[in-house]
């Protein structure tokens, strides 16, 4: 056969080979991929009081379920002051109560006592009065003796006047005013009550939703200054993916949207919600540094996941395509 005859086939079987070659090669290659990581935001629980730790109820690495007591905090100084509190609250309802009889027949006794004697001033100068005017009429006083006597003859009812309201008003009972009074002073002595009480709960914390111990920083019968970190806790509801996404491709993400993402060793087929996509572009961080990907523009988006997962996890992020 002629060489003419063989180069047809020849350049035949190679154009078939690079038309299959361009169809299959993008097949063979691996799908791209967002790297990130996962992350938690842990949650340190202290004591509102300094004391010693009577009761390590958990260690690092435990699982605890919502409601449950973590540690106890000595509570001889928190309890101290609700039983002062306490008492200052009955020691209040009893004023309030006394303000409301009125005076007691003792009182109002000396009340009565105390009028009579103004009645008496009175009576006493209004004879000094009727002997002065005259004489002074008839030029045997000066004009400034009336005046005096006259003074002291008004002094002495307003004093009996005076006598007479405080009278009335301890026979009525006590004024609205100090009632009122003796009801705030109550509500005030309650509220206080309430806060000695919280505080003494305080000391003895429990976990808020189901968690992980990531740590324990004191143990019993050490001393814990308040409100420094005792447990600290890593909820399941806190954990979180991050990735970063390329400025040309953050127009396909938004709050509220669903991504697929994987990890070694974990379940297939986990997904996580979008949930916050940062304002500012950067450079890509170290932690997921390639060569793929150096120097590139990202952004970086936090999701929630599906599932429960272990921070410091990579994970691989399937990237959405514009307008999914």
């Amino acid at each position: 056969m002629s060489p003419q005859r063989l180069l047809v086939p020849v350049l035949i079987l190679a154009a078939a080979g690079l038309i299959g070659l361009l169809v299959f090669l993008p097949r063979l290659s691996p799908a791209p991929v967002l790297s990130g990581y996962v992350e938690g935001e842990p949650l340190y629980l202290a004591a509102p009081v300094s004391g010693t730790v009577k009761q390590m109820l958990v260690q690092r690495g435990d699982r605890v379920r919502a409601g449950q007591p973590l540690f106890v905090v000595d509570t001889a100084q928190v309890g101290a002051a609700r039983d002062q509190a306490q008492a200052q609250v009955a020691a209040a309802q009893a004023q309030a109560q006394d303000a409301r009889k009125g005076r007691r027949p003792l009182e109002l006794a000396v009340y009565d006592a105390n009028v009579a004697a103004a009645e008496a001033q009175v009576r006493e100068a209004a004879a000094v009065l009727g002997r002065v005017r005259p004489l002074v009429q008839k030029g045997v006083y000066a004009p400034a003796r009336l005046d005096d006597a006259q003074a002291a003859h008004d002094a002495a009812q307003a004093q009996l006047r005076a006598a007479r309201r405080q009278r009335d008003a301890a026979t009525l009972g006590a004024r609205e005013d100090q009632v009122r009074a003796a009801d705030s002073q109550v509500i005030l002595a309650q509220a206080g009550l309430s806060a000695a009480s919280a505080r003494l709960s305080e000391t003895a914390p429990v976990a808020p939703g189901a968690a992980r111990v990531e740590d324990v920083f004191y143990q019993a019968g050490e001393w814990a200054i308040a409100n420094q970190p005792i447990v600290s806790l890593l909820p399941d509801d806190r954990i979180k993916i991050r990735f970063f996404v390329p400025e040309r491709s953050l127009s396909a993400y938004a709050t509220g949207k669903t991504v697929r993402f994987s990890c070694d060793g974990c379940a297939a087929g986990l997904t996580a919600t979008v949930a916050y996509i940062s304002p500012r572009p950067e450079f890509t961080p170290p932690v997921i540094y390639s060569r793929e990907a150096r120097d590139r523009l990202v952004y970086l988006v936090e999701a929630w996941p599906s599932a429960r997962l272990s921070p410091g996890q990579p994970v691989d992020v399937v990237p959405l395509g514009d307008g999914k």
